[in-house]
């Protein structure tokens, strides 16, 4: 078995950073690609209004993310900072009571979900068109929440022990299977939005096994153990409180994706919401390089701080912030040159395609700022600093996009809904930077205290 933990003390944090970045990326790529490839399908072989009731349903499956995110990201800070600690039981007791708190959560959302999905759909913005094939789609994803939330808290998990090619793999069975059924379920056998779901359950499924044969392979470094399935409340409270952030950026994008398509439905009508959910997968499908970027970030400088290697912070940081940027410029670029040509894959409608390539030029006006948006949530996250996680987390979506939302459409109409996107990202930035500056001076301070150079 390979000493992961060595290498996140030793290895040169150039090095390192891509040897997990990259598998992340690569993973993130790939689920991105899914979402994207399932619209094309979705549009092509049912329609608009096949692509309309996906994106109603989208929120709650951002829900779904959300909490498993929120274990999977709590439970990996703590322990990355407990193997630089080397309290190895403390790391294997969170892997347990995250477990527990997958099934639980899961379980409960998929039961309410399902008793409440007209009320829910109608709430979320569906049109009485649109409302049949969203329950359709949505009752078959919420058979499969636990599969759903198991896998993306496995990945955050297993990528805080430093491995994470086995994350890159599983995020790859998932996508890769999706893709391929998705033609399969939604073609040959005629099952429409149905078959894209059960495509969708299926990938699911098939990366938690992935994942559960390798943490009882012996492979990890982590331990599965029925006496740590009994919750804890201190590890609880941790998981919660620091995975809290990745739970509200999550869900904020829900509650925005409601907001916006109801505000989109009101002035805009049915084809509007098709067209947010075409940009809303492009944003998506941009913005993952850079998470993948953050999940290589995260289990480096929550091991180097539990480590009270200060300086291999502060080199990790400075990286991450070269890279995000980078690919965020990336992402600005392709979308001014190539906008029309990305959105005429997903669909041959002309009034969705014209629509669509306006409205996601305006979108990404700022995209180049996202990159360190998220690399600075992701600074406080790998230490442990729970309120300037949530504040950074939850600034771009609750702070600024939701009320602009809510502000610029009564004033501009159905134009006043996709400038908020730019405006929101340039005020996260700032409140962004005003927190990294004074945490980089901090750790500059304690790594002179101990006696090392920050270079």
């Amino acid at each position: 078995m390979r000493n992961h933990s060595l290498a996140l003390a030793d290895e040169p944090i150039k090095t390192l950073l891509w040897r997990l970045s990259l598998p992340a990326t690569a993973g993130m790529f790939v689920m991105s690609l899914y979402n994207v490839v399932d619209a094309i399908f979705v549009g092509r072989g049912v329609g608009t209004l096949g692509i309309a009731g996906v994106s109603i349903v989208f929120p709650v499956q951002m829900v779904i993310t959300g909490i498993g995110l929120m274990v999977g990201m709590g439970a990996a800070s703590l322990i990355s900072r407990s193997l630089g600690a080397d309290r190895m039981e403390r790391a294997a007791r969170t892997l347990g009571n995250a477990i527990i708190l997958i099934l639980i959560l899961g379980g409960t959302l998929a039961a309410v979900g399902l008793s409440w999905s007209t009320f829910l759909l109608r709430l979320f913005g569906a049109t009485e068109t649109i409302l049949p094939y969203a329950k359709e789609y949505m009752d078959i994803i919420l058979l499969g929440v636990v599969f759903h939330e198991f896998s993306m808290a496995g990945n955050a998990i297993i990528r805080a022990e430093g491995n994470a090619r086995v994350a890159m793999i599983s995020m790859f069975i998932g996508a890769l299977l999706n893709i391929a059924l998705d033609p399969v379920f939604i073609f040959a056998l005629g099952m429409g939005i149905r078959g894209a779901a059960i495509a969708t359950v299926i990938a699911h499924v098939a990366a938690t096994l992935y994942l559960v044969r390798y943490f009882l392979s012996g492979r990890s470094s982590l331990r599965i153990r029925v006496k740590n399935f009994i919750l804890q409340l201190t590890v609880v409270k941790e998981i919660v409180a620091i995975g809290l952030a990745a739970f509200v950026r999550t869900t904020a994008g829900s509650f925005m994706a409601v907001i916006i398509n109801r505000t989109l439905g009101f002035y805009g009508g049915d084809v509007s919401i098709a067209v947010f959910g075409v940009v809303f997968k492009v944003l998506h499908f941009a913005v993952m390089p850079n998470m993948g970027i953050s999940q290589g970030l995260q289990p480096i400088l929550g091991f180097s701080y539990g480590a009270r290697r200060y300086d291999r912070g502060i080199e990790v940081i400075r990286h991450s912030v070269i890279i995000a940027t980078a690919i965020s410029i990336a992402a600005f670029l392709i979308i001014r040159i190539f906008a029309g040509s990305i959105i005429s894959i997903f669909s041959t409608d002309a009034t969705l395609i014209s629509q669509d390539t306006h409205a996601i030029r305006l979108v990404f006006i700022a995209i180049y700022l996202v990159g360190f948006q998220i690399v600075g949530a992701t600074v406080f996250q790998a230490i442990g600093e729970a309120i300037p996680t949530l504040v950074l987390s939850s600034s771009r979506q609750i702070l600024f996009l939701i009320p602009l939302i809510f502000i610029l459409p009564h004033f501009f109409g159905l134009n006043g809904v996709w400038p908020s996107f730019p405006i929101a990202d340039t005020l996260s930035f700032a409140i962004t930077l005003a927190l990294v500056i004074p945490q980089m001076r901090e750790f500059k301070r304690q790594q002179i205290l101990i006696g090392g150079d920050t270079q």
